[in-house]
């Protein structure tokens, strides 16, 4: 909102709603093909596009799912650090003032997130994971009405700017920063709406009747207007409580101070909602590796085989040893990542980015066109298409602005040394 301002802000995040809404729409009916509702099921995203486009999107399809789906876990864990530092902050500022700078590092944070993550990582399969979406999805709402409070009481003190119509002036950053800048806001947004990646494997743990593909159009539109009535009061009682000094992170920019205890409450909200994101998000990624693995080693006991083990008072737990490699080899992977490229909004811009034109707008768009057999220069393909271009457009833009940003960052960057 600080970049886009008043007038964009509201416009770009409401058109990436319907955009997202819409081709969500047509990436639900790919669940099964060829009929979108007694077809074949399609178990996986990149199942649908071998059902329904083939060849080499295939395999571009799997790259460029499976390293967004990389790169998110990695954002997760900068975001995570960035709340636990800014609990710890919060408790240093309340008990020796704001005139102390309470340095902390991220690093340790970073290493207790993927610490738990590692435990949290032997969960089997999505099936399993259902009690950790509600938790997620509770402290989500949590934090974000914390925020709203904290924001809205904010406006109404005295002596501060409601920003502006166009967001950060240009004769303060200078034309050329000020395009860079809207362009990595775009990512932002982009990256708010990224759960196309996923949505064919979650669709896949529906239960029908009704089909599939008709709940998952109600929980899309559900999930869609209850996530951007949250967006826009954030983002906009956030603009107006901050003006163009906003943070980029509403509860952990300290643009508040107290009631220090509600803030550290968000912040632990932040990072318990993150930690079952994380999962939610990996779990097509190890199921991916597990599955291939599987198929080319069918006798080995090391990857096949479940060992179980009983926990006092806890009950029986599957455990297969490949997964737990596997797993904990990956979390450990993206912990170290996330040490070394700790830029918060400049990542998810990028992740944004590149996540968004071609799983969100390109393949449901090319896999709706295929399976309803609509012909090329039709008025129908023709919108569609045009729709796709457009937001290949926006996607290249929202991709420059983000690496120019990251590049300024690396201008002052210490490997393993991020302070905040």
């Amino acid at each position: 909102m600080a970049q886009l301002g008043w007038i964009a802000g509201p416009i770009v995040m409401l058109l990436f709603a319907a955009v997202t809404y819409y081709t969500s729409i047509l990436l639900a009916d790919c669940y099964r093909s060829p009929d979108s509702e007694t077809g074949k099921r399609n178990y996986t995203y990149m199942d649908a596009v071998k059902a329904n486009l083939g060849g080499a999107q295939i395999a571009i399809c799997g790259a460029v799912q499976y390293s967004n789906l990389v790169g998110t876990a990695i954002g997760y864990t900068i975001t995570s650090s960035i709340s636990m530092v800014a609990i710890s902050r919060s408790n240093c500022f309340h008990k020796h003032g704001k005139s102390d700078l309470c340095h902390v590092s991220n690093n340790p944070y970073m290493i207790l997130f993927g610490f738990i993550e590692i435990i949290l990582s032997q969960i089997p399969d999505f099936n399993k994971l259902w009690w950790l979406s509600i938790v997620a999805a509770v402290m989500s709402l949590s934090y974000s009405t914390i925020g709203l409070g904290l924001a809205l009481g904010k406006t109404t003190e005295t002596g501060h700017s409601y920003g502006s119509a166009t967001g950060v002036s240009i004769e303060d950053v200078g034309a050329a920063q000020k395009v860079w800048l809207v362009f990595q806001s775009l990512g932002d947004v982009a990256f708010a709406y990224a759960f196309s990646m996923i949505l064919i494997e979650i669709q896949d743990t529906v239960k029908s009747p009704p089909p599939e593909n008709r709940t998952m159009k109600k929980a899309t539109l559900l999930g869609i207007c209850t996530t951007t009535t949250f967006y826009m009061l954030c983002g906009c009682l956030g603009y107006a409580a901050f003006g163009n000094d906003a943070p980029g992170n509403l509860l952990t920019g300290f643009g508040f101070y107290n009631p220090y205890w509600l803030i550290d409450f968000a912040n632990i909200c932040i990072v318990v909602h993150l930690i079952g994101a994380y999962q939610v998000f990996t779990q097509p990624i190890y199921a991916f590796t597990e599955n291939l693995v599987k198929t080319h080693c069918p006798k080995s006991q090391f990857v096949n085989k479940e060992h179980m083990i009983t926990v006092p008072k806890f009950g029986s737990y599957s455990i297969n040893l490949f997964r737990l490699l596997w797993r904990t080899t990956f979390v450990v992977f993206t912990t170290l990542v996330a040490m070394l490229l700790p830029f918060f909004n400049d990542i998810l811009g990028i992740l944004g980015a590149t996540a968004f034109w071609p799983l969100t707008v390109y393949f449901p768009i090319e896999m709706y066109i295929a399976q309803k057999k609509i012909a090329r220069w039709t008025k129908k393909w023709i919108m569609l298409e045009t729709l796709s271009v457009i937001c290949l457009l926006v996607s290249i833009a929202a991709l420059v602005g983000s690496i120019e940003g990251v590049i300024n960052d690396l201008k002052v960057y210490r490997p393993f040394k991020t302070e905040y």
